[in-house]
C-alpha cells in the first residue's frame, strides 16, 4: 500500500513469479505510490507496465475541483496492459477554523462527477473505493470519512450516498455518450456516463449537473431500441454545498426516487442545480 522506489519493484517482482507459477488465476495489486501524478507515480507505472502487472492501485486526495478536471482522466490510458484499481479516494474541503475536512455536498458532487469518468472507463478501471469508510464522532483520527457514528446512531455522509446510488445502478456494457457531438466529459458543467444492464433490461444515465442552474438536456436513446413509457429516477441534489448531514439530521441530503415519464426515444429531461441524477429506463430486450 504506497509504496515506491526501485526495492518494491525487485521485491514485487520475486513475490509475483513465485504466486504466479503456484496460483495463476490471483489477480495482483501492485502500488503508485501516495500521490496521482508525479515522478514516483511514473517510475512506478513505466516499471509494472513493463513487467505486465495485473492492476495498480491509485490514490486521489485532493480539492473538489481536482476531481472535476479530472473527469477525463482516463479516456487516454492504454486499453491494453495493467489495469486501474481506484483504491483510496476522497475530495478534501478545508474550511478555515475548522480541525476536520467536511463532508459536504461540494466534495460529494465533485466525486460524482469524476465517477462518471470512471464508468465510461469501466474496461480500464475496474474497481473503486472511497476511504476511509467509518469514524467515531469522538474519536477520529482523519476526514472526511463516509460513514461517522457514536455509540448507538450512525449516518451516512452526502458522499456515502454518492457512493451508494453508483453502487446500485451498475450496468454489463458502457454505452458511447456524447453531449454537443462530443465525447468530452465535462462540458457546460455536465458530467454524464450511460450504461446499460443486459440483466435488468434497462439503460442506466448517471447524469451530474454541477452548475448553480437547471440544465434542460435532450436526451436521445434512439440507438437503444423500442423503450419504456416511464423511468425510475433517483435524484440528489442540493442548492448550498455546504450541506452536511449528522446524527440529528442523518438524511439531511439524500436521493429522492421518483417516476419520470417519457414520451419517445428522445426527450427533454431537467436537471437540478448542484444535482446528482440517476435515471433507469427499460427497454424491450
Amino acid at each position: 500500500n504506497e509504496q515506491w522506489g526501485p526495492d518494491y519493484v525487485a521485491r514485487y517482482e520475486i513475490f509475483s513469479k513465485a504466486i504466479k507459477a503456484k496460483y495463476p488465476n490471483i489477480n495482483l495489486i501492485t502500488s503508485a505510490g501516495p500521490f496521482p501524478d508525479g515522478d514516483r507515480f511514473k517510475f512506478l507505472w513505466d516499471k509494472f507496465r513493463a513487467l505486465n502487472a495485473d492492476s495498480i492501485d491509485e490514490h486521489y486526495y485532493r480539492p473538489p475541483k481536482w476531481f472535476l478536471d479530472n473527469a477525463n482522466r482516463y479516456n487516454n490510458y492504454p486499453r491494453t496492459g495493467p489495469k486501474v484499481f481506484a483504491g483510496e479516494y476522497a475530495a478534501h474541503v478545508s474550511v478555515k477554523g475548522r480541525p476536520d475536512r467536511p463532508n459536504n455536498w461540494e466534495a460529494a458532487l465533485a466525486e460524482a462527477a469524476f465517477l462518471t469518468g470512471l464508468d465510461r472507463n469501466a474496461d480500464v478501471v475496474t474497481m473503486a473505493s472511497y476511504a476511509p469508510l467509518f469514524a467515531h464522532v469522538d474519536a477520529w483520527q482523519w476526514s472526511p470519512n463516509l460513514i461517522w457514528f457514536d455509540n448507538l446512531r450512525s449516518f451516512g455522509t452526502p458522499s456515502y450516498y454518492v457512493q451508494k446510488l453508483f453502487s446500485q445502478h451498475t450496468g454489463t456494457d458502457i454505452l458511447p455518450i456524447t453531449l454537443n457531438g462530443s465525447a468530452l466529459n465535462g462540458q457546460q458543467q455536465i458530467y454524464a456516463s450511460a450504461l446499460r444492464n443486459m440483466k435488468t433490461g434497462e439503460v442506466i444515465l448517471k447524469l451530474v449537473n454541477t452548475s448553480t442552474a437547471s440544465m434542460v438536456m435532450k436526451i436521445n436513446l434512439a440507438g437503444v431500441g423500442r423503450i419504456s413509457k416511464s423511468a425510475q429516477s433517483f435524484v440528489l441534489a442540493s442548492d448550498d454545498l455546504k450541506t452536511e448531514n449528522n446524527l440529528d439530521a442523518p438524511k439531511r441530503l439524500a436521493p429522492v426516487e421518483a417516476k419520470v415519464s417519457i414520451k419517445a426515444a428522445e426527450f427533454d429531461h431537467t436537471l437540478s442545480p448542484q444535482s446528482l441524477t440517476v435515471l433507469r429506463v427499460a427497454y424491450a430486450k
